[in-house]
């Protein structure tokens, strides 16, 4: 399926808070596997294959539906509502 427009997708896009790691694993010292960009707010968080998923916590929680890879060389975005790529 080919990359869509999303109407979720905001026109700014935030810059991350802690571009290095999970803002919610940091604080309570543990790891994770891959990072994802809040797009709305720019809370970091970790990926659901991370044990804690912070990122889709965080999504479900604040309504924040598309989250970005930060990962060096990924350029992806995802919509949690459409559950799908996006950009």
């Amino acid at each position: 399926m080919p990359i869509q427009a999303c109407e979720h997708v905001p026109a700014d896009l935030a810059q991350p808070h802690t571009p290095r790691g999970c803002e919610d694993c940091l604080k309570t010292g543990d790891t994770w596997v891959h990072l994802r960009l809040c797009v709305h707010c720019g809370h970091v968080g970790c990926c659901d294959s991370s044990k804690n998923r912070h990122a889709t916590k965080h999504a479900r929680a604040e309504g924040h539906p598309v989250i970005q890879s930060i990962e060096p060389g990924e350029h992806w975005m995802w919509c949690n509502a459409h559950e799908r790529q996006v950009g």
